[in-house]
């Protein structure tokens, strides 16, 4: 251990430390009960009398090493077979030898450590430490050493126990590294781990199922699960805890939180996985394995609005098959009525007394000829529906679409003010859906403003050129948004029409954005709203 002096030679010849030695002649007799008759057991209480021989032979069955050092001097005074043999020397070996011939060279075990760690022992009774012994052959021993005193007849001595922990040091290693893996893989992992006893509150939960559920994973731990869930999903996992105490395989269900929990305040799913879990009774229950499906889920519902849209589409494009019909058949009586009225008006040229008949003709004509721009109008709007994007002038979009909006403006006693720029606002777009979502914004301010007194009811349409972008603004000066979450309207559920269901905005929403434009809506001030979008300009050619 230490770099101890030669063991005297009374040590050496010492028979008492030597298996089959018998008590120095120099070390009294510790005092003894007296022996028990031969055959029969030590008197209750009190510890039988081994022979000398008998003790030696106990100490010498000791499977762990024993080194036995003098308190003092810290010499070593016997070493029992385990330790001979795992040292490789004999005993007459390991009497002389010093700290560098039966420990490490390395730092932790020179010389002054040894003797601090045997002193502790002397003072303190017991000294535990790690220490490294060196073999005769060379070979390190990583030993833990458990140095005790013991006070004998003789005098006070230090016995150290050791044992080869190297493999069990090495042990150790991989299962930290193996830990440590693990903790990495998990917390870095998107999918977060649950475990719920059978009452379904939470033993286990990995850090990425707290980041999954937007909690402390401590604060998982002995509350109902369910409790995080929405109610419809509360109801869904309570079928899973019953599913699972009948066995089976696992089971793939999809659970929605309790309350929003992105950034961005909408709803979070999750997907999980589960199946029952026991681990040699240290952990039993139902095991979630669960990951986020909020962008699949949003996706689904956009591929949902993109299906409601496509069936939109179909119905329109019905409606203009009809248009076109309706067009081309109306516009033939119309022209004829036309001519026959210019004939009546030809007769009765030069006749005095038909002027009130001629004033009626000419009223009918201007009539007449109002239908026949309308028709006009609808023939050229719903001549072709585009398949492709091209190329045209937002003001003259909204300039197809000013007879409509007139139309039904005029109908519900509204008074349109238009405010369009003169300068051209080039964009790339389906020029009939475009030309949609202005008659959606349009009739929806039409709408608003037929049920507010006649001196409110004016709607204002506007084009401009800002930053960039061509933009449409529909301004009413009805209820406006009061109330209503902004982000939410473009969803398909706003309406400020009493029978209405908010599907036009939806639409609308849908367009712009395949268009890589923006659309927004606002309160005006001091009363109503605003709905604008905007679409990129074209760039112009150098």
């Amino acid at each position: 251990m230490t770099d101890l002096p030669a063991a005297t030679a009374e040590h050496a010849e010492a028979p008492a430390y030597e298996p089959s030695g018998s008590a120095p002649a120099s070390a009294p007799a510790a005092p003894s009960a007296p022996a028990a008759p031969s055959g029969q057991a030590a008197p209750s209480g009190q510890a039988p009398d081994f022979d000398p021989a008998d003790l030696a032979r106990l100490l010498t069955a000791i499977e762990h090493c024993v080194l036995v050092h003098d308190a003092r001097t810290k010499d070593i005074l016997w070493a029992n077979p385990a330790a001979r043999a795992a040292l490789g020397f004999t005993l007459d070996e390991l009497l002389p030898l010093k700290a560098p011939d039966m420990s490490s060279r390395a730092r932790p075990y020179r010389r002054e450590a040894g003797r601090a760690w045997l002193q502790r022992a002397v003072d303190e009774g017991a000294s535990v430490t790690e220490w490294c012994y060196r073999s005769k052959a060379g070979h390190d021993i990583i030993s833990e050493a458990r140095a005790v005193r013991v006070d004998l007849a003789r005098g006070p001595v230090v016995m150290v126990q050791f044992r080869d922990i190297a493999e069990e040091k090495a042990t150790r290693r991989d299962l930290s590294r193996t830990e440590g893996r693990l903790q990495a893989f998990l917390r870095d992992l998107d999918e977060g781990i649950v475990v719920l006893d059978d009452e379904g509150r939470a033993v286990f939960a990995s850090e990425s199922a707290g980041g999954l559920l937007g909690r402390d994973p401590e604060t998982l731990l002995g509350t109902p699960f369910a409790a995080f869930l929405a109610p419809d999903s509360a109801s869904v996992l309570r079928d899973l805890l019953a599913a699972s105490r009948s066995g089976g395989g696992p089971v793939d269900a999809r659970c929605r939180l309790a309350a929003p929990a992105a950034a961005d305040g909408s709803e979070r799913w999750f997907a999980v996985r589960c199946r029952y879990l026991d681990i040699e009774h240290d952990l039993r229950g139902l095991l979630l394995l669960c990951h986020d499906v909020t962008a699949a889920v949003r996706a689904e519902e956009e591929h949902r609005r993109d299906a409601q849209y496509l069936n939109h589409l179909a119905r329109y494009n019905a409606m203009g098959d009809m248009a076109m019909a309706i067009a081309h058949e109306v516009s033939q009586p119309i022209a004829a009525a036309h001519n026959f009225v210019a004939g009546v008006r030809s007769r009765l040229a030069g006749d005095a007394e038909g002027s009130a008949l001629t004033w009626g003709l000419e009223a009918a004509t201007r009539q007449l000829d109002r239908a026949a721009q309308i028709l006009r109008s609808l023939r050229a709007y719903v001549v072709r529906l585009e398949q492709s994007k091209q190329r045209v002038d937002l003001n003259d979009i909204v300039a197809d679409c000013a007879c409509f909006i007139e139309v039904r403006a005029r109908e519900h006693g509204v008074t349109l003010r238009w405010d369009t720029t003169d300068r051209p606002l080039p964009v790339h777009c389906e020029k009939v859906l475009i030309g949609q979502v202005v008659m959606n914004l349009a009739f929806n301010a039409v709408e608003e403003m037929a049920r507010w007194p006649v001196e409110r009811r004016t709607v204002v349409i506007r084009t401009r050129e800002r930053a960039g972008s061509a933009e449409v603004e529909v301004v009413d000066a009805g209820k406006g948004l009061s109330g209503v979450r902004v982000d939410r309207i473009f969803e398909g559920a706003f309406s400020s029409k009493g029978d209405g269901h908010g599907i036009g905005l939806a639409l609308s929403h849908r367009i712009i954005s395949r268009h890589g434009g923006e659309i927004e809506a606002a309160d005006n001030a001091p009363r109503g709203a605003v709905f604008r979008f905007r679409l990129p300009l074209c760039r112009r050619s150098p």
